[in-house]
């Protein structure tokens, strides 16, 4: 195989495949990816740890010799980022090993044969699209809630529903749940309901596939995978099984107080109180008396803290514990404008939301700590 292609481009694909590369090593071929030509003047690179694959078309060139090549991808990555601004090619050698030169720059590589590289499943095309931004947004509001704990499987994804009405995204950890939903979104596949179980890998990747992406990407499952075609790039992952928690039981029905908070301020009062909470635990404590929010948090090995928002509140006196970082993440995302935070006491789970509703509709549950 034979083929010259830019180093821009080919730098842009390789930093989008080798993110789902395997990186334990435990099957070494998976260490690398899959260079083939496909048709007159397309690169097709795949990079895949067997749950998650990444398919990339590219414009090559020249293809003077057609065929296909495997090389180490994070090695790859590494020189093709440091080559000066010019076309690179690529020669096949007879021994699978693999030559790069750019200007003055050649390098060798050990390859492996094209037969080690594992089958990739293939592409169903479907007929169901969803706008990329739509996608991307209910990604952004949901991930941080995934749990990290490999262990409780059924939680280490997204609850991902598309039907006719429109999006929702799903997490939660056990300890708190977010919730997402944007109402018709999806085009020609009213009649197909998705509702899957998508892995957190999967979403970081479609995050960054979906980075500046403006079109609409097209959906597709089978029994075993789900399929995101993202401009020219192929997402393929396989789908978490298992029994998602029933979350419109998590919903808090009957919380019968509300505050209006400045998001922003919010954030930063508890990103200041927060450095003086247990570093294990985080926890801070809510006090909320008429018309002022107390923030506070101890640590007996290091000091105190203490902070007062302003608030429209005539309700009860009331105290709740927080994990701050739980707090901050919904926070970090929302940004911008009034947050309303719901509750009922300080033993039952309170809800955030942004005040103003906006195009989605956007839920956040955390539970209360003992403090």
């Amino acid at each position: 195989m034979q083929f010259v292609v830019s180093k821009q481009n080919l730098q842009k694909e390789l930093g989008f495949v080798q993110g789902v590369v395997e990186k334990k090593n435990t099957i070494p071929v998976l260490s690398n990816i899959l260079i083939e030509s496909v048709g007159e003047n397309t690169i097709r690179i795949t990079g895949t740890d067997l749950d998650v694959t990444i398919r990339c078309d590219m414009d090559s060139e020249e293809i003077s010799a057609p065929g296909s090549i495997c090389v180490q991808a994070r090695k790859l990555f590494e020189i093709v980022r440091l080559l000066p601004d010019a076309p690179v090619s690529f020669k096949k050698e007879d021994n699978d090993w693999v030559t790069v030169k750019c200007d003055r720059s050649k390098f060798k590589m050990v390859g492996v044969g094209r037969d080690a590289f594992p089958e990739v499943p293939t592409f169903k095309s479907a007929p169901t699209k969803i706008s990329a931004s739509v996608l991307k947004a209910l990604i952004d509001r949901t991930i941080f809630a995934i749990t990290q704990e490999e262990s409780r499987y059924t939680l280490s994804g997204a609850k991902f529903i598309l039907d006719k009405s429109g999006a929702r995204m799903v997490t939660t950890d056990g300890h708190r749940l977010a919730y997402v939903e944007k109402k018709e979104v999806a085009k020609n596949g009213d009649r197909d309901t998705l509702d899957t179980l998508i892995p957190r890998k999967t979403l970081a990747e479609l995050t960054k596939l979906t980075a500046g992406f403006d079109a609409e990407i097209s959906l597709g499952m089978d029994e075993n995978h789900i399929y995101f075609e993202v401009g020219p790039r192929l997402l393929i992952s396989r789908m978490l099984y298992g029994q998602f928690p029933n979350y419109e039981m998590v919903m808090p029905k009957n919380n019968d107080k509300s505050v209006e908070f400045d998001g922003v301020l919010l954030n930063q009062a508890i990103r200041r109180v927060a450095l003086m909470a247990d570093e294990r635990s985080h926890a801070i404590r809510f006090h909320l008396e008429p018309n002022q929010l107390v923030i506070s948090s101890q640590n007996a090995e290091e000091g105190e803290a203490r902070e007062t928002i302003q608030a429209e509140y005539t309700g009860e006196e009331a105290d709740i514990g927080f994990n701050a970082q739980y707090l901050q993440d919904f926070l970090n995302v929302m940004g911008d404008g009034k947050v309303a935070f719901e509750f009922k006491d300080g033993n039952s789970q309170a809800q955030l939301r942004p005040a103003d509703g906006g195009d989605y509709e956007y839920k956040y549950v955390v539970m209360p700590m003992r403090i």
